[in-house]
This record gives structure tokens, C-alpha cells and sequence, in this order.
């Protein structure tokens, strides 16, 4: 069995691609518009990818603050920089629980929490 994919319904399709492509940096690998007031984006590289669906009829259900969405970061303090010049707050930490790694979160536009990692060398 191999993981493909996580799905995440989004308010706004123009503001999540911004959010996850322009901060998070994964590039868009595909989208359509299967139905009128439908739209659909894959994200990312390799194997595992992020698909983000609007439907104009249907606003998504909140998230669970149980759920999160983490990514691996060369800097976390660059990667804070980014976020800052975007006003977009972090949510919480900066945490270290261990000597090898730090992360903190924010929330992307749809209110789901992401999280960047760094691991400390």
C-alpha cells in the first residue's frame, strides 16, 4: 500500500494555492474544473501530494486542531521571516523537545494547522 495523497477542502482555491505554493513551495502539478463551481489542485513532488477541492455550493467543515499538515524547512527562522512579510502569525512555538529538532505552527487560510520542521544538526 502507498500513501498518494491528503485532501483538504478549501473557502478560497486562490488563497490556499498562494498559501501552499508561494510560502510552503510546493509546486502545482495539475488542475481542473471537473463541474461548473468545482475546482480541484494537486500539489507537490514526488509520490505524496496535497489536493485541494472548492465547491462554490458547499463550504467546507471546520478542522480538527487534532490535525496537521508538517513540512520540513531549511530555517525555521527564514521560513518565519516569509510568513511575517505575508502577515501570517504563528499559531504556536517555536518548540524544541529534543536537540534535533525544532518546529512551530501556523494556520493555513482555511483554518487547518501546519506545521514547520527543522532539524538541528
Amino acid at each position: 500500500m502507498q500513501f498518494c495523497w491528503v485532501t483538504i477542502h478549501v473557502h478560497d482555491m486562490e488563497k490556499s494555492l498562494a498559501f501552499y505554493c508561494d510560502i510552503v513551495g510546493l509546486a502545482l502539478k495539475r488542475q481542473f474544473s471537473p463541474t461548473p463551481g468545482d475546482q480541484i489542485a494537486f500539489l507537490g513532488s514526488g509520490d505524496t501530494e496535497i489536493e485541494l477541492i472548492h465547491n462554490e455550493k458547499n463550504p467546507p467543515a471546520p478542522f480538527s486542531q487534532n490535525i496537521s499538515l508538517g513540512f520540513k524547512v531549511e530555517s525555521l527562522e527564514r521560513t518565519m521571516e516569509i510568513l511575517k512579510a505575508h502577515d501570517i502569525p504563528v499559531l504556536a512555538g517555536p518548540f524544541q523537545p529534543n536537540p534535533n529538532v525544532k518546529f512551530f505552527y501556523v494556520h493555513d487560510p482555511n483554518g487547518l494547522r501546519v506545521q514547520f520542521v527543522q532539524d538541528i544538526d
